[in-house]
């Protein structure tokens, strides 16, 4: 019984000794990393997004140069160069593209000098020139040159064409001839040219650019009058916008006008490839020897000491002077206010 007690008393301190002693030290086994995930490769920038505009040219497809300059740019990526996606559209006629920029749906239009004043006169609408091609105007007065017409002043005793309305350089230029417009007969005229080379009138108002090609191709020899050679104050086609997107928005119309300066200037250097790209726009119905005609024609028109699209206050006032006389303009309309030449500027740094 001793016995049996004392082994008792023997396990149990051996077990409390087992419970107080130190705890034995572990070796730690080395960590083996596990591999590193594979890293995605940096992915390039994004490309920033081409900027949207649509332009409205004139009604039909051809080689009015403010339309060549834009087909040049989208085609050649001087566009696309400066940031834009441009689409390129034309106008059904009806006044449709000048409706459109008012309203917002369209950026830019061609639209004549003339036209500017007059429809910022009446109705109102807040458009302006921010780039002005035609140095000169399009129009002019053509006669066959056998009948011996010399100058305006012998128009007296003729029947002069005319479409639409009397144009007011029409009447600037008798009056800088010396000519009496009582003694004319003014007719109305359609647009076809064949009236003055069938001998239905004497005299036919034409675009420089368009139909004496079409009248000398059927066999007529003309003498041509432009009202800017008797120092009738006369400009051509425009690059149009609205007063409010010309404002928000002259960072993207500069970028617009760099390209499509560009563009004229390539078209300048590179008449025969001008001409192939405008083919792609006007249809192969189109005369290309026609559509170089134009071009040329244009260009000359078109020619400045400040480069492609400069315009002034002077020549401005001018014209709007000129229009007033003729009673097709208001005189207390803001001529100012009619052409911006800060986005051209700006686009002439670049």
């Amino acid at each position: 019984m001793r016995k049996t007690a004392f082994s008792l008393f023997m396990l149990a301190l051996f077990l409390l000794s087992a419970c107080s002693a130190p705890t034995a030290v572990l070796t730690e086994m080395p960590i083996v990393a596990e591999p590193a995930a594979p890293v995605a490769p940096t992915e390039a920038p994004t490309q920033a997004a081409l900027i949207p505009m649509t332009f409205m040219a004139g009604y039909k497809p051809q080689a009015n140069l403010p339309f060549v300059g834009a087909y040049i740019a989208k085609e050649k990526g001087f566009f696309e160069q400066n940031g834009l996606d441009v689409t390129i559209e034309h106008s059904t006629g009806n006044g449709e593209h000048l409706q459109l920029l008012v309203a917002g749906t369209v950026q830019v239009i061609t639209m004549d000098a003339a036209t500017v004043l007059q429809r910022r006169a009446d109705p109102g609408l807040p458009v302006v020139s921010i780039a002005l091609i035609g140095q000169k105007g399009q129009q002019a007065f053509a006669a066959l040159k056998d009948s011996g017409m010399v100058t305006p002043k012998d128009w007296e005793g003729k029947t002069v064409g005319y479409k639409g309305t009397p144009p007011p350089d029409l009447f600037a230029l008798l009056a800088a001839a010396g000519a009496d417009v009582s003694k004319i007969n003014l007719v109305n005229v359609g647009f076809d040219p064949r009236v003055l080379s069938e001998g239905q009138v004497d005299v036919y108002p034409l675009f420089k650019s368009n139909e004496p090609y079409l009248l000398k191709s059927w066999g007529s020899e003309l003498t041509l009058w432009d009202a800017a050679d008797y120092d009738v104050p006369t400009l051509g086609l425009t690059y149009a916008a609205s007063e409010e997107y010309a404002q928000a928005h002259a960072a993207e119309l500069t970028l617009f006008l760099d390209s499509v300066i560009e563009g004229i200037a390539y078209a300048e250097g590179n008449p025969d490839e001008a001409v192939e790209i405008v083919m792609k726009y006007a249809g192969p119905e189109t005369d290309p020897a026609h559509m170089k005609y134009m071009l040329e024609t244009e260009l000359k028109d078109a020619q400045s000491e400040h480069g492609f699209g400069w315009q002034s206050a002077e020549q401005w006032q001018a014209l709007a002077d000129m229009l007033a006389q003729n009673k097709s303009l208001s005189a207390d309309v803001d001529v100012n206010a009619a052409f911006n030449t800060a986005i051209l500027e700006a686009a002439q740094k670049k």
